[in-house]
């Protein structure tokens, strides 16, 4: 089983409720406006449902919901996992308060509504009394085909919206040539200007350092040779000469003053380096000279950076990034521009897709025979002998995320008829039925541990309504199940009995649901069948209904 317990507190009409459930087949019942369906409303809002303080009870300042459920299926566990929870045990609970506000937590720690959704795909599978409503709709219609099938249409809708963006692009691209082709001939015209400049990054710091000083090449030869003759002299007026008297004169008498052999070397390494000095000044004067041409020639390609940077408003130092950039975004032009890539993209998504949707057409055209065959013999105990159901997979008129099939689901209630969509069924009871027996038919496929039935046997009676509570205790073999109803041919054939009540007191009117006994399921029993009051007849009718509705022995 999964459900273990639910708790309420201060819930709609419910002032403080502890039921424990169990496995097999459980019904609850009761009067008219008793509040048959609370706990599956509580079960539905704990498992996030949207809600606000209408459903607080009145006096009361919040309404908490909790639950505790069996650790299932490895993809529970994994879920868990996956979102951070730990899976020693499952408890949920949440609580709304009268503001609106809502609070919710898995095994004690916070979670989001859109967690408690998802989460509650693994625990509950609920089938609501108007579930014939989405046999109208498309989607669902297809969701149960492939449910039954055992596909996923997840894959293929990545597949088609990896398609879909091939083929805008290749749209936008067609219909941008014009604009694209434009811009592609001005970014190739200024390209093509500025790479006959062919700016380098450090050019510019390097033509300014070299006309520098070429334009003042004859002043740097005046100043070396005179800063030259500054050094050597003539008749030994130089610097040189004048260094090397004065060590001289130190040198004479160190031996009397320790400090003259300090001031010595000082001098000494003086004149080392004015020596060095005046040779490299002979080197620059042997090779440098003025050079009219060089100089002309590097005003021609200053000039040249200073017109291109006027022109584009760029400071000169900037040319070399902004060609680079272009040649960039010429790049990027030049890739959307590129029709045959973009249209072999597109060509490669489409035949993916295509692939894919082909294959899952396939396997929904097998699966729908199947599918047809197994409610038609459910509608055969649900009081539509000779009816027959039909699952139509057609080809849609456009392709979709879902694939390339329309599929729908026809019913004839009686022989000889002519299938007809579901929603051109014109009775209410054999749209209840129809839709009983899809339930039936399809609620093992999911993983849900717990099946909730609430009050799907609308409309129907009789030989009927026995046979739908033999289903329910059919599935309440292999399942938890558990149903809200108002037909006694049901709610006999129950593993186990649950009765929802109303008092109502000074201080207001309360909801509260309890186990019945053998006695109190006699007394339920009758009460379904003939009213408040309870004649000998009823109760014996209850006795028998409730005999017959055990399961046989089976042996072997």
């Amino acid at each position: 089983m999964a459900l273990r317990r639910i708790a309420l507190r201060d819930f709609v009409i419910v002032q403080a409720l502890d039921l424990d459930l169990q496995a097999g087949f459980t019904v609850l019942t009761g009067e008219t406006g008793a509040g048959k369906s609370i706990l599956i409303d509580a079960l539905q809002l704990l498992l996030g449902a949207r809600a606000d303080s209408g459903v607080i009870r009145e006096g009361a300042e919040r309404t908490d919901i909790s639950a505790e459920f069996d650790i299932g299926p490895a993809a529970l566990t994994d879920w868990l996992d996956e979102a951070g929870f730990p899976h020693d045990e499952l408890l949920l609970r949440r609580t709304i308060d009268l503001q609106g506000k809502s609070r919710a937590w898995i095994n004690g720690l916070p979670a989001t509504a859109t967690q408690m959704r998802a989460l509650g795909e693994h625990l509950l599978d609920i089938h609501g009394q108007h579930a014939w409503q989405s046999l109208t709709r498309p989607d669902a219609v297809r969701g149960l085909l492939d449910a039954y099938a055992g596909v996923q249409a997840q894959p293929l809708a990545a597949l088609w919206q990896t398609w879909r963006e091939a083929q805008k692009a290749l749209l936008h691209a067609r219909a941008a040539q014009d604009t694209l082709q434009q811009e592609r001939e001005r970014l190739q015209w200024q390209i093509t200007e500025v790479d006959k400049l062919a700016p380098s990054d450090d050019e510019w710091d390097e033509l300014n350092a070299r006309h520098a000083r070429l334009s003042n090449a004859q002043a740097l030869l005046d100043n070396a040779q005179g800063a030259l003759g500054a050094l050597q002299g003539d008749d030994a007026g130089g610097a040189l000469s004048a260094l090397a008297q004065a060590q001289h004169l130190l040198q004479d008498y160190e031996h009397v003053d320790a400090s003259f052999r300090a001031f010595n070397e000082v001098l000494s390494a003086c004149i080392a380096q004015a020596g060095d000095v005046a040779h490299s000044l002979q080197a620059y004067l042997r090779h440098a000279e003025p050079d009219p041409e060089l100089l002309e020639q590097l005003d021609a390609r200053l000039a040249q950076w200073m017109q291109l940077a006027r022109r584009y408003k760029r400071q000169p130092p900037e040319l070399p990034a902004l060609l680079a950039g272009w040649k960039e975004a010429l790049r990027q032009l030049d890739s959307a521009t590129d029709l045959a890539a973009l249209e072999a993209a597109e060509q490669t998504h489409a035949a993916a897709y295509q692939k894919a949707a082909r294959a899952l057409s396939q396997k929904r055209a097998k699966a729908a025979p199947q599918l047809a065959q197994a409610i038609t013999q459910a509608m055969q105990g649900l009081g539509m002998t000779g009816g027959r159901f039909e699952v139509q997979v057609d080809k849609a008129a456009e392709p979709g995320p879902q694939g390339m099939d329309q599929v729908a689901f026809l019913v004839a209630g009686h022989p000889g008829m002519t299938p007809r969509p579901v929603g051109k069924v014109a009775s209410g009871g054999e749209l209840s039925r129809i839709a009983l027996a899809i339930s039936v038919t399809t609620s093992e496929l999911g993983e849900a541990p717990t099946l909730i039935f609430d009050e799907v046997d609308s409309g129907v009676g009789g030989a009927v309504a026995e046979t739908v509570g033999r289903l329910m205790q059919q599935l309440g073999r292999a399942r938890q199940v558990l149903a809200v109803t108002h037909l006694p041919q049901v709610a006999a054939c129950a593993d186990r009995h649950l009765v929802v009540s109303k008092q109502r007191s000074a201080a207001g009117t309360t909801s509260a649901v309890a186990v019945a006994d053998a006695d109190e399921r006699v007394a339920e029993i009758a009460r379904m069948l003939g009213g408040q009051q309870q004649s000998p007849t009823t109760m014996a009718h209850a006795r028998e209904m409730l005999a017959g509705a055990r399961p046989a022995t089976t042996t072997g």
